[in-house]
């Protein structure tokens, strides 16, 4: 779900745009198939979510749930750490967010027919109604999270997530602020996708 955070960390081009972004919505997909450059994006993608579920930050701030809601965790902290992101976006990037933001609409629309109609159909909805947008307030992250949910076809405790992450809101800021980093620096000593021609800047 952390949609933001895997889009920036690709290279910026459409394919690596892609693949990145590309890691929930494999089902059915015949992956040997895919375009070189969106099947690396694609093993960032995975390496990313490898390296941020085993770190021991992660693994504890998702203790830090109840038990009654642990089982969502991961996909909480995933939705608040874009919005950590935005919200301490040039620590890390020199381009203003709201820049950024809409290069990179631009480019998931132009990105379109790379992807599996399931991915095209999510996509279409981060930009029409600017999810990201919805990601920088905890009001609405509130709603976003209750709105996912909603979505989750069997009975769930999930909703009301926002409760548990108000009174730790400094504590998952610090996770997230010392993670971050070390997230950035592994992909970059992994190297698993080449240079390519630049689309989208952060600089």
């Amino acid at each position: 779900m952390n949609y933001l955070a895997h889009a920036v960390l690709a290279k910026p081009n459409l394919y690596s745009l892609t693949g990145n972004l590309l890691g929930d919505f494999c089902k059915g997909l015949r992956v040997d198939c895919l375009h070189p450059e969106v099947k690396a994006g694609l093993e960032n993608h995975r390496a990313t979510d490898r390296f941020t579920d085993s770190h021991p930050i992660v693994r504890s701030a998702k203790a830090g749930f109840s038990p009654r809601r642990r089982r969502f965790a991961g996909v909480a902290l995933d939705v608040l750490f874009d919005h950590f992101l935005i919200r301490h976006w040039q620590q890390f990037y020199k381009a203003p967010f709201s820049d950024y933001k809409i290069q990179l609409y631009q480019q998931l629309t132009q990105a379109m027919p790379l992807m599996p109609l399931p991915m095209q159909q999510t996509m279409q909805r981060v930009c029409r109604h600017d999810w990201f947008a919805s990601y920088q307030h905890l009001t609405q992250l509130g709603r976003a999270l209750d709105h996912i949910a909603g979505r989750i076809r069997f009975a769930n405790n999930f909703s009301g997530m926002i409760n548990e992450i108000t009174p730790r809101y400094a504590e998952l800021e610090h996770n997230f602020l010392q993670f971050y980093p070390q997230l950035q620096q592994h992909l970059q000593q992994l190297a698993l996708e080449s240079v390519s021609r630049g689309t989208i800047n952060t600089d």
